[in-house]
């Protein structure tokens, strides 16, 4: 049975004590920015740990309370402490998916986690099927907005904890539109995406696809929406990257297939690592106009 709101907003506070315990944090230490890396971005890891300005620090998340060791092929289980200029980063090397059946509150605990650490911004990455045919595969885009179809919301149940705002959240900038602009200024052809999140694990059917096309729907995956929903009810700023790793189902005249997904990934490390050093580091500029 999953926890309740309040249980789960108390083990997230645990969990944050614990790792500040690991990485032998003072009392008034904090970090900015929760980066998490989802499929096709993990080998984007060495290139920010090159850039970083500090020792590097490692924790297997399975050594903290709350956490599971991501399922998902391609997922790392580590939580890393990086320096990008003066901001202090939180590396998430993968990411817990409400496909894996631990509940939704697992889905976000990460994203809680860094907030209770002081994370006011959360840069979410997934790799996702792509319905733009003219879209370049093994390329990033920018999700401006969601369409949340996983049928589940982590604010569900009991009103969370005082100070913690109630359950009812505007989304109405999820994605916050400075930190996309941020992106266009390293990238100023990136595509801009709406993102449509399934409750996974299959892969879609053509008939779903076209349905959401309808909708709207540019990428299609299995993550992101319910830590944006988390991360914007505590007050942080979202940004959030698609990696596209293959055309939809329908669209791709090639069955669907997970292996393939990390591949492009691979071939894509230096692009999508070398972007998210370049984010980091204006995010890391503009840190003291409060974006």
């Amino acid at each position: 049975m999953e926890p309740v709101v309040k249980e789960a907003f108390a083990l997230a506070n645990r969990s944050a004590e614990s790792v500040r315990a690991q990485f032998a944090m003072k009392h008034d230490e904090q970090h900015d920015v929760l980066v998490v890396l989802g499929s096709g971005w993990v080998d984007a890891v060495g290139l920010l740990e090159e850039v970083s300005e500090t020792p590097v620090q490692s924790i297997n998340v399975a050594d903290i309370p709350g956490f599971t060791r991501p399922s998902a092929i391609g997922h790392g289980g580590a939580l890393k402490s990086i320096t990008i200029g003066s901001t202090r980063v939180l590396l998430l090397t993968g990411r817990t998916h409400l496909y894996e059946g631990h509940g939704v509150h697992a889905a976000v605990h990460g994203v809680r986690v860094a907030h209770a650490l002081g994370c006011k911004i959360a840069l979410l990455t997934n790799g996702a099927g792509c319905l733009q045919k003219e879209w370049t595969i093994g390329e990033p885009v920018v999700i401006k907005d969601h369409i949340n179809m996983t049928g589940h919301s982590p604010l569900t149940g009991d009103n969370p904890p005082a100070p913690l705002a109630g359950r009812f959240v505007d989304l109405t900038d999820a994605y916050n539109s400075s930190l996309r602009s941020l992106v266009r200024n390293v990238s100023p052809n990136i595509n801009e995406a709406v993102y449509f999140g399934f409750h996974g694990p299959h892969f879609e059917t053509p008939a779903e696809i076209r349905a959401i096309a309808t909708l709207g729907a540019d990428m299609v995956g299995m993550s992101t929406v319910l830590e944006t929903i988390a991360a914007r009810h505590l007050g942080m700023r979202v940004l959030a990257l698609s990696l596209a790793t293959n055309l939809a189902a329908g669209i791709n005249p090639q069955p669907l297939s997970g292996e393939d997904v990390l591949q492009v990934g691979k071939e894509s490390a230096q692009r999508v690592g070398a972007l998210l050093r370049d984010v980091l580091k204006q995010i890391d500029a503009t840190k003291a106009t409060k974006l």
